[in-house]
């Protein structure tokens, strides 16, 4: 069974697409500018507790971009979703639309981050502390709410 796109996905679709490819040209736009030692790492108060070469910082689109390109091929392949729940044919559709779209907020969510990471680290700036509870509550939290529908939908 195959998915087909509804306006949230194809707005998460732009909306990550206009994310790498602003975070890209961000990049070459300013590579001039970016600081040669840039931070490498951050501890979970987000202060800088490594500092690396700016040509770490292409790593953060490089991962970007497979994570996106991964998540976006693996949307397309219901079948091998681990859905948590029992498919039948009479909750198919309700049940891999809810995990298409818990996907692609993941996706999304995934792809501001590692863009937020990317400008912040070109700007030599430590997170701000409330960074790592913020993320890992959007991400989680986004989970839980989705895995809740997933079993009422399910039904």
């Amino acid at each position: 069974m195959k998915v087909k796109n509804n306006k949230y996905d194809i707005i998460v679709e732009i909306v990550c697409l206009s994310l790498l490819i602003g975070v890209c040209v961000y990049l070459f736009m300013n590579w001039s500018s970016i600081p040669d030692g840039i931070p490498g790492h951050y501890n979970f108060a987000g202060e800088i507790d490594r500092m690396g070469s700016k040509r770490e910082l292409l790593f953060l689109p490089i991962i970007s971009w497979l994570m996106y390109l991964g998540m976006t091929a693996i949307e397309n392949f219901p079948q091998i979703w681990n859905t948590g729940v029992t498919v039948t044919a009479e909750n198919e559709e309700r049940v891999y639309r809810l995990l298409k779209t818990m996907l692609g907020t993941t996706k999304l969510i995934v792809v501001a981050i590692f863009v937020y990471l990317t400008i912040n680290s070109s700007k030599s700036m430590p997170l701000p502390a409330l960074f790592l509870p913020a993320f890992l509550i959007l991400i989680f939290g986004s989970m839980m709410l989705f895995i809740m529908k997933l079993v009422r939908v399910s039904k």
